[in-house]
This record gives C-alpha cells, structure tokens and sequence, in this order.
C-alpha cells in the first residue's frame, strides 16, 4: 500500500497529465503570421526589388561596344558568352586569311547556337565594303613570288599608301609600321616587323616579297654569354618574365644550346625567336 506522501505524488502527477492532455486537445497554438507575403503590396515591393538587383547587376557587366567579329579577342567572347570552343574555330578560320562577313558566316564557322547568335549579333560591326553592295574591293598585288632584291623597295623609305598595297595591311596597320619605324629610328633588319603589333606571319611574308631593308640602321645587340634578364627584356615583344626564363634557359646550358631549342618556352613563337637572334649573338 501506498502512504500518504505517495498517494499526493501520484495524484498531482496524474491531475498533470491531463492537464497536458487538455491544452493539447483543446488549446489552438496556431499563430496569425505576422506579415502576409501574399498580399498585393508585399508582391509589388518584391517585383520592385527584384527589378533593383537586376538593374545593378546589368551595371557591373563590362559595357560591350560594336566591334568587328573577325577580331574577337578572348576576353570579348567571355563577356558575351562566347564558348571557346568557337574561339578556336574562328581563329583557325582566320588564320587562313578569311573573313566572316555577316552573322550568317559566324555562325556557320563558330557554330554557335540560334539563341546566342541572337544576342552577340547585335554587337556586330562590319566594315564599310561588306554593307555597299556597289563598293569595289581595292585590287591588292599578291606576287606569286618574292621580287628580286633590286626590285624591292627600301622598308626604311616605305610610305603607308605604298605598304597598302600588300593584300592584309589596312590604314591602321601601315600607320602603325610607319610609326614603329620612326620610334626606333629605322629598320635595322626585315625580322623587326614581327615586333609590329598585328601583322600576322603571313602578312609579314607578304611584305618581305616587296620590301626589305637596303639601309639598315645600327642595332644594340648582346652576347648570348653575359646578357642580363634586363638585357634581354629590352628585345621588343618580350616581357620580363619571359626573359627571365630565357635568361635561366641559357644560364642552364652554359651558353650551349640552339636557338630553336628557345621554342620550347612557352610564349616563344617563331617570329619572337626570330628578334632574340636578331638581337643576341653567339659571338
């Protein structure tokens, strides 16, 4: 049997089990939300904001300008969205010295889709000849082979009407071969056009058929034995980490090595390993 103290412990512990049982059954613990997310002003504060978010983050995109198709640059594509895999194709399209001409060639060389055509093409800006129908091409002189050396014009007296007429060279970059020329004085050498920014091996090989040095200006050049890093960085096209590493390629091989074996650097194309043995000598 139980005591005194028992029989109360039982009892409270049961008058408390149906207390719980009764506020569980019977009290409603549901709440009114304390704001309604459905109501029309909290949708049309919400569209508001949305619109805010959109609007700032169309701010901080790059801002695109019309640019020519047929030189675009990696960094451009990224912005539009561009794959790189079209990238590719169109810099092996290019490479073969052809052109896109409309949206339509884009694509077809790119091969980009209908829905990314839409949006990048409207950025397009070809030049003046490819949207007159009755513009007449200017005719180029492309020799199917390279004039004699008496034939040839001097680089060093080459006006930019006279450098317009090789196939691939434009206003810009004649002005651009003349300006060069003037910043170092003369052309000591045929292989300084390579440090002429966009002229294409093949445009080079062109002009080389018409025009070459015949006045060669002096040229600051160093032993391959003692050239500095610096030394080295002065050569035009190169960076100072890529003369670093040239520098620590030489150093390596004692000075015994060949030159085409600098290829094997990376960012040493054929025409920059063209100006290092202009400007570094074995001797």
């Amino acid at each position: 049997m139980f005591n005194r103290q028992q029989r109360n412990g039982i009892l409270l512990l049961v008058v408390l089990n149906l207390a719980v049982l009764y506020i569980y059954c019977f009290v409603d613990f549901s709440e009114e939300p304390l704001l309604d997310i459905s109501s029309p002003t909290i949708i049309a504060m919400q569209q508001e904001l949305d619109s805010l978010r959109l609007e700032k983050g169309k701010a901080r995109r790059p801002k695109v300008y019309p640019f020519n198709p047929n030189f675009l640059t990696e960094y451009r594509a990224y912005t539009l969205g561009i794959p790189s895999e079209a990238i590719e194709k169109l810099n092996a399209f290019r490479a073969k010295d052809q052109w896109v001409n409309s949206a339509t060639d884009f694509q077809k060389v790119t091969g980009i889709s209908d829905s990314l055509l839409k949006v990048v093409s409207p950025y397009f800006k070809f030049p003046e000849w490819v949207n007159r129908s009755n513009y007449k091409p200017k005719s180029y002189t492309k020799p199917s082979k390279a004039l004699a050396f008496s034939e040839k014009t001097d680089l060093n007296s080459a006006t930019e009407a006279g450098l317009q007429e090789i196939y691939g060279i434009g206003p810009a970059l004649s002005k651009r071969i003349v300006s060069y020329r003037e910043s170092i004085g003369g052309f000591s050498n045929d292989v300084q056009l390579y440090a002429v920014y966009g002229l294409s091996d093949s445009v080079i090989a062109r002009i080389r058929n018409r025009f070459t040095v015949k006045s060669p200006k002096s040229l600051v050049t160093y032993s391959v034995h003692t050239a500095s890093a610096s030394d080295i960085a002065t050569i035009p096209g190169i960076s100072f980490e890529l003369a670093k590493e040239i520098w620590e390629f030489i150093k390596l091989r004692d000075g015994n090595f060949d030159f085409s074996e600098l290829t094997k650097i990376e960012g040493v194309t054929r025409g920059k390993l063209q100006l290092i043995q202009l400007y570094l000598s074995v001797e």
